[in-house]
């Protein structure tokens, strides 16, 4: 490899979000990289290292590099016309019900091509790779048809042909029922989302599994159906749950030890002791919750009592959470949710990488893929506490070009 995989870091001040340390784990000192993954990390760097190209942080914060992990930003078309109705007066659930929502942005998806759904996702996914992001999760869910969500999917992948960037896919075929299977939400699971899952898994295009267990969704019979099927085809799920009520998604979702349970606004104790046994992360999303105006916060302090580990994530999507900034979301929830520094850089790092079932990214150890932040900042708080401000000094990928 280059010498932009095979480096020292010299004069560091380094967050390591490592799992076995207190706090941020910081350490004063160096790390090496070779073949793109950190080879040594501490203070007294050994002379073993000597014939390494040498950079210097000059005494700069280096924290992994951040992982948005629920992202839906490959889609056509904007959904500016609903915000408006929104804030004057309609709910999230009268926008849906009236046609809007998921289902206005289906017409747009379905009418672009790949080519074009790649251009459209690419300013929303340079944004979040301007505030230090290496790993981006990206779903389908607004096709709705086999080809749309197949080809959402295929936009996914070229994303990161195109950038410096590690995308990891999830289907999300049961989003939503479409307006041609109107009032038959389980034929359109029959007829279209698990004939699409399995198309999209012969074609490699999925990582993972997802679905919207919610009232103007779908119920937990209905997702159970798909989850069986990515169940026999391998591949792990996850859920957006209890967003606006409670239907016992998360209960589904530790069932099938899913990989993350997204949302959990109405979630309850009884929710966070079963994600807690299957091991299960929180995925908070404050973009969402902002935009609705919702009221009901996710239970913070059940997963803190339970050890439920939590991540957090813009939800980058056309409707309820047009966010394309981690920075701001860390703020949101520690502004909106009472949630701590720490557990904020610990969501957009180390559990952000488990809620994707990463297991060499989010923290700064050794055989861990070095993807790195460097801030120009004093504390790690700081990337916390300042809203709209970007002090991202420099992002250094360990395994992408």
């Amino acid at each position: 490899m280059s010498d932009k995989f095979n480096y020292v870091l010299l004069n560091a001040r380094l967050a390591t979000m490592d799992e076995n340390s207190e706090g941020y784990g910081l350490v004063e000192g160096s790390v090496v990289v070779r073949d793109g993954r950190i080879a040594w990390i501490g203070s007294d760097l050994p002379a073993d290292y000597a014939d390494l190209p040498r950079r210097d942080a000059g005494g700069r914060l280096v924290t992994p590099s951040f992982i948005d992990c629920h992202t839906h930003i490959v889609f056509g078309g904007d959904r500016a016309m609903e915000f408006e109705m929104r804030l004057n007066g309609a709910s999230y659930e009268e926008v849906a019900r009236a046609g809007g929502g998921i289902v206005s942005t289906v017409i747009a998806t379905r009418t672009a091509s790949v080519d074009e759904l790649v251009q459209l996702a690419l300013p929303r996914l340079d944004a979040l790779l301007a505030e230090g992001v290496s790993v981006v999760e990206v779903k389908s869910g607004y096709g709705l048809d086999r080809e749309t969500e197949l080809n959402m999917l295929r936009a996914a992948r070229q994303l990161q042909d195109l950038r410096p960037v590690l995308i990891k896919t999830t289907f999300l075929g049961a989003h939503a029922t479409p307006a041609e299977y109107a009032g038959q939400d389980d034929a359109y699971i029959d007829d279209v989302c698990i004939p699409a899952l399995h198309a999209a898994h012969a074609g490699g295009l999925v990582d993972s599994v997802d679905g919207f267990c919610e009232g103007i969704a779908f119920q937990p019979t209905q997702i159970e159906r798909v989850f069986k099927v990515a169940q026999e085809l391998g591949l792990p799920v996850k859920l957006h749950a209890e967003q606006l009520s409670h239907l016992g998604g998360t209960q589904l979702a530790a069932r099938y030890n899913a990989l993350s349970v997204d949302h959990v606004e109405y979630a309850t104790e009884e929710d966070a002791r079963a994600m807690s046994a299957s091991g299960s992360v929180a995925v908070i999303l404050p973009g969402a919750f902002y935009t609705i105006r919702e009221t009901q916060a996710p239970p913070i302090d059940h997963f803190r009592a339970h050890g439920v580990p939590m991540a957090l994530a813009t939800d980058c999507n056309p409707g309820s959470s047009p966010l394309t900034s981690l920075l701001l979301a860390m703020n949101m929830a520690c502004t909106l949710f009472r949630m701590t520094p720490l557990e904020a850089l610990t969501g957009v790092t180390r559990n952000a990488a488990t809620a994707l079932g990463l297991a060499d990214r989010g923290q700064l150890r050794e055989g861990y893929i070095a993807d790195l932040a460097i801030w120009d900042v004093q504390t790690p708080a700081e990337l916390s506490y300042r809203i709209g401000f970007n002090p991202l000094h420099e992002r250094l990928n360990g395994d992408t070009a």
